[in-house]
């Protein structure tokens, strides 16, 4: 059995919003030439998310709204946690939405259906962030 690492990094340039990270992944299950195996890519930050969905805006627009209902992000002072850095709904929102996914990965390929798309959640942005890609198998 073969293993392969690699870690993306990610600086999103506001608070919040997604970015489709399949091709970086797909790139990644090139690099390894695992063909039969199981991929996980996390975040690699409490802020942060990693998770399978459809690429369509407005469903990400609706994540944004859902997410803001569930855990806003003001007045910060309604969070214990809240002191230095005021991300007390970022840690929040990346537990609702995930830490990781696991995939197969068959013929060299993701074995997805047809609109998943794997996507890094940020919740607390403007600075780099890790997200790992382990990949294992043959």
């Amino acid at each position: 059995m073969k293993s392969y690492r690699k870690e993306l990094k990610i600086k999103y340039p506001e608070r919040r919003g997604y970015v489709n990270i399949t091709p970086q992944v797909e790139k990644a299950i090139e690099e390894s030439g695992i063909k039969e195996g199981l991929l996980l890519c996390n975040s690699m930050h409490i802020t942060s998310s990693v998770f399978i969905n459809d690429d369509e805006s407005g469903l990400h627009g609706d994540f944004e709204t859902w997410l803001e209902k569930l855990a806003p992000e003001k007045p910060h002072s309604q969070y214990r946690h809240n002191g230095y850095e005021d991300n007390a709904d970022a840690h929040l929102k990346r537990q609702i939405m995930g830490r990781e996914v696991v995939a197969a990965v068959t013929g060299g390929r993701l074995d997805f259906g047809t609109w998943e798309q794997i996507f890094y959640g940020e919740y607390d942005g403007m600075r780099e962030k890790r997200v790992l890609i382990k990949i294992i198998g043959e």
